[in-house]
C-alpha cells in the first residue's frame, strides 16, 4: 500500500483529500500523523511554486512517502491579481478576514459587472519517492460581491459571488461547494496523474 503524506494540519483539507482519494490503494496521513511537520517560508511567485516549496520541505523529512501540498488564494483581476499568493498574509497574517473582505469591497467601489471578476485558484504539488514531481492547478470563477454574505465558509468565501448560483461561496451548501471547489478540482486532476504513475 502506498503512503501519502499531505503537507497540512487542516482537518477539513484532510477530509477532502481522503474523500477524493478513497479509491486509491493508499494510506493518507497529515504531516503531523506522519511525524514530518515542516513550516517553510513560502517565497515562490506562483501558487504552484509555493505548493512545491511546502512539498519539498515535507519530502525532505519523509523521503519514502508520496508527498502532496497545496497553495490557494483569491485572485481579483481589478486589483492586478491581489491578494493572490499573499491571500493568507495580505494586510497582515493576523488581520481578520472580515477586515480583508471589507477592504477588497472598498477598493472595488464604483466598479461594475465583469470588471469585478475574481476567482479562487488552487495548486497541488506532488513529489514521489523517486523524486518525480507533478503540479495541477484549478480555478473557481466568480465576481466580488457588493457586500459579504453567508456563513457556510471562511476566509474570502463571503465576498466571492457566483452568478450561476446567485449567491456567494459562503452561501453554498457543502454539496454545491464540493462540486466546484478549486482544491477539489486540482485534487481530482492529481488523482488521475497518480493513478497513471502508481499502476
Amino acid at each position: 500500500m502506498h503512503r501519502i503524506v499531505i503537507a497540512t494540519g487542516n482537518k477539513d483539507k484532510m477530509r477532502e483529500v481522503r474523500e477524493i482519494f478513497a479509491d486509491l490503494d493508499a494510506e493518507i496521513l497529515s504531516m503531523k500523523e506522519a511525524g514530518c511537520e515542516a513550516d517553510p517560508e513560502e517565497n515562490g511567485t506562483t501558487f504552484a511554486e509555493n505548493a512545491m516549496i511546502k512539498a519539498e520541505a515535507v519530502h525532505a523529512l519523509c523521503p519514502d512517502a508520496i508527498v502532496m501540498a497545496d497553495d490557494s488564494g483569491l485572485v481579483v483581476d481589478y486589483l492586478n491579481g491581489e491578494p493572490g499568493i499573499w491571500s493568507a498574509r495580505w494586510l497582515g497574517r493576523d488581520t481578520p478576514y472580515s477586515v480583508k473582505n471589507a477592504e477588497i469591497i472598498r477598493r472595488l467601489e464604483g466598479v461594475e459587472g465583469d470588471a469585478r471578476s475574481a476567482r479562487f485558484t488552487a495548486a497541488i504539488a506532488c513529489i514521489l519517492p523517486d523524486g518525480r514531481r507533478f503540479t495541477t492547478t484549478a480555478d473557481y470563477e466568480g465576481r466580488i460581491a457588493y457586500a459579504p454574505a453567508g456563513d457556510n465558509g471562511f476566509g474570502y468565501d463571503p465576498i466571492l459571488y457566483l452568478p450561476q448560483y446567485g449567491k456567494t461561496s459562503s452561501e453554498l451548501t457543502d454539496e454545491e461547494k464540493n462540486a466546484i471547489s478549486h482544491r477539489g478540482k486540482a485534487l481530482r486532476l492529481m488523482l488521475e496523474k497518480l493513478k497513471d504513475e502508481l499502476k
